[in-house]
């Protein structure tokens, strides 16, 4: 059986992640912050991390994204890469949701978080019994139903840290069934439509 190699990235947040796995291994792992840009920076930074391996794409036998919750543009910016080149590479894109990242390996029950903007989180309580629903609430104001006696709460209060070798292993753990990923999104966009009518086509 061939070994598996498992090229994950993220940008979901102000950063671009990735990390290379090759079997259990995680062989490189990367993370630059940055508040934009992510589209410029992430192909380079893949293909850097590829050839300080000694690989090329042909080398990979899947792929992994996070897909969120998070940042609106950086959602589509990973998903619609994974999505491209795993078509055009012949090989699956798996999507690993942040929640998915943080609880890998992680005690039940824990609350996964994820920062959202205007002072909110992202949760998702996971039980011996799997996932709950996700939700959005306001940071410090955890809702009754998140919570469980004994849990562990998971992201909020650790910072910025590279997702990327977590979403690597989950996506080791799912590979020849997955769908393609797909943003994972639990607000609307914070862009509003126009307010000045659209332009009359004349024929």
């Amino acid at each position: 059986m061939n070994t598996p190699r498992i090229l994950a990235f993220d940008t979901s947040g102000h950063w671009c992640a990735a990390a290379l796995l090759s079997g259990a291994e995680i062989l490189d792992q990367r993370f630059d912050s940055m508040a934009k840009g992510q589209a410029e920076h992430l192909v380079p930074l893949l293909e850097g991390m590829l050839a300080d391996a000694g690989m090329t794409w042909a080398d990979l036998t899947a792929l992994a994204v996070g897909t969120g919750p998070g940042n609106f543009t950086g959602l589509r910016i990973s998903v619609s890469l994974a999505r491209g080149l795993a078509l055009g590479l012949g090989i699956p894109a798996i999507g690993v949701t942040g929640f998915e990242s943080l609880v890998l390996d992680a005690p039940r029950p824990a609350l996964a978080t994820l920062p959202a903007p205007r002072d909110q989180l992202y949760g998702q309580l996971w039980t011996h019994e799997g996932p709950g629903a996700a939700q959005l609430f306001p940071a410090g104001n955890i809702p009754p139903d998140l919570t469980r006696p004994g849990m562990a709460l998971l992201g909020a209060a650790e910072g910025a840290q590279n997702p990327a070798p977590a979403i690597a292993r989950v996506a080791a753990t799912r590979q020849g069934d997955a769908p393609a990923p797909a943003p994972f999104y639990l607000r609307p966009a914070d862009a509003a439509p126009p307010r000045d009518a659209p332009p009359r086509i004349i024929p």
